[in-house]
């Protein structure tokens, strides 16, 4: 890969859409579920499993469940994806989130 074929890589991955919204993940052995948000749904799970294996993520339920059984216990999902042009924040986002805790009875990441 040539200079200007990273230059466009780059500019192609800068200028993609935003695909931001809601997931939960949902641990297959125990059934605990933990919800977040992400600007960038195609890179959370990479960012959880990262900070996951370093043995720091910041739910300690989360890393607890991790460490009894392992990643491939994780389930990700998107369970609200927001429109590019209309992303909540504050208490929008808040009471987003809270709605789906509730819905899906799950703990805050």
């Amino acid at each position: 890969m040539d200079n200007s074929d990273k230059k466009a890589a780059i500019a192609a991955y800068k200028n993609r859409e935003a695909n931001a919204g809601v997931y939960a993940l949902r641990c297959a052995q125990s059934g605990q579920q933990w919800v977040g948000y992400t600007p960038d749904f195609d890179a959370i799970m990479n960012r959880v499993t990262f900070s996951l294996r370093l043995g720091n993520h910041v739910s300690r339920t989360l890393q607890a469940a991790w460490n009894q059984h392992g990643q491939d216990c994780l389930v990700l999902e998107q369970v609200e994806r927001f429109d590019p042009k209309m992303i909540p924040t504050g208490e929008a986002l808040k009471a987003r989130l809270a709605h789906w805790q509730q819905k899906l009875d799950a703990l805050p990441l």
